[in-house]
């Protein structure tokens, strides 16, 4: 009982959620507002943006509460969320999983290489940046972006 305790007193710990996003308008985004769920595809990333993204929808950061979501089929999701510069191997993929989402949807790109291709752009294996194969709505830059960057992005999307 003691730790239940405890858990009630300490009630429940997040990082403040700061003001609401500024009125920028996104195109595919206006129609997606209150909640978004989304597919995560690593096109061929280090590794270091999924580590951030699993800290936003981590207890800490909890990208939930502001109506966003990972879903694992992209027939459930309203949008993609892409890490990784584009791969020879995972272009097909890419597209294939971006043909799979009903309409409307949206394409963040998450991470230096996924903007602009980063270190890995002029790659022997390497297509290029999520733009080469797919019209991308929204970017988030950082290598790896900050959790905080990462959800302000989609705080923009949810409009929460």
């Amino acid at each position: 009982m003691g730790i239940l305790r405890t858990i009630i007193a300490a009630g429940r710990v997040a990082e403040p959620a700061g003001p609401p996003p500024a009125g920028e308008d996104l195109p595919a985004a206006a129609r997606l507002r209150g909640s978004l769920q989304l597919r995560h595809v690593d096109a061929g990333s280090c590794g270091g943006c999924e580590l951030e993204i699993a800290g936003c929808f981590s207890p800490v950061y909890d990208a939930e509460r502001f109506g966003a979501r990972l879903v694992a089929s992209p027939r459930h999701a309203d949008g993609l969320l892409v890490t990784g510069v584009v791969t020879q191997n995972m272009a097909q993929a890419v597209r294939e999983t971006h043909r799979a989402l009903p309409e409307p949807a949206i394409v963040i790109a998450v991470g230096e290489c996924a903007c602009n291709g980063g270190e890995l752009d002029d790659g022997y294996g390497v297509v290029g940046p999520v733009s080469s194969v797919l019209p991308v709505d929204l970017e988030v830059h950082g290598c790896p972006p900050h959790p905080d960057a990462i959800i302000a992005a989609l705080r923009r999307v949810t409009g929460r």
